[in-house]
């Protein structure tokens, strides 16, 4: 069973009360197995008021929350059946499975609530060689001096106008020769 991100339509101003009663069920009823994460989408905005500018959070989508989970029965009862919750969005009818959120869909909400997507595996190795895949030192040749896990980056030294030069670069970036 794979796991996908799936829209829940609620009381508008009940999000965050959908999420928190959501997480507790999901603790009391033994499904940490079946679903995973549970967010409000919001961003950081700034707003300038009296002359002064404050950051404040917005709900990207109000009315909305995404959780994460595998679609079974059990995990469509628990979640449906959650205070506030009014429904899937994106079911058919009545007993049919909502549709999930496409992977770039995902992608764009998590990357604009500052939320990291979960790390990739790394399989690059100090003074390796690896060839950009992209940017604007695409195509350039170098090896790995700096591996950088938590940010997700490695400090290239490639090759320009005869000198080495350091270059930081993403992970997807990069591919071994």
């Amino acid at each position: 069973m794979e796991k996908n991100w799936y829209v829940l339509h609620t009381y508008s101003g009940y999000e965050n009360k959908v999420k928190t009663n959501l997480e507790k069920r999901v603790e009391s009823m033994d499904m940490t197995d079946k679903i995973f994460r549970v967010l409000v989408p919001v961003e950081e905005e700034t707003e300038v008021k009296n002359g002064k500018s404050k950051t404040v959070t917005k709900k990207v989508f109000p009315g909305y929350v995404i959780v994460e989970m595998v679609m079974t029965d059990d995990s469509w009862y628990v979640v449906r059946n959650t205070p506030g919750v009014t429904g899937f969005v994106g079911s058919a009818g009545a007993g049919s499975k909502p549709t999930p959120l496409l992977q770039e869909e995902v992608e764009s909400i998590l990357k604009q609530m500052g939320v990291e997507q979960p790390k990739a595996d790394i399989d690059f190795e100090l003074k390796e060689s690896v060839k950009v895949k992209e940017g604007p030192f695409a195509n350039f040749v170098g090896s790995i001096e700096e591996i950088q896990v938590d940010k997700q980056k490695v400090k290239v030294h490639v090759n320009m106008f005869g000198r080495e030069t350091p270059v930081e670069l993403d992970f997807n970036q990069v591919e071994k020769i």
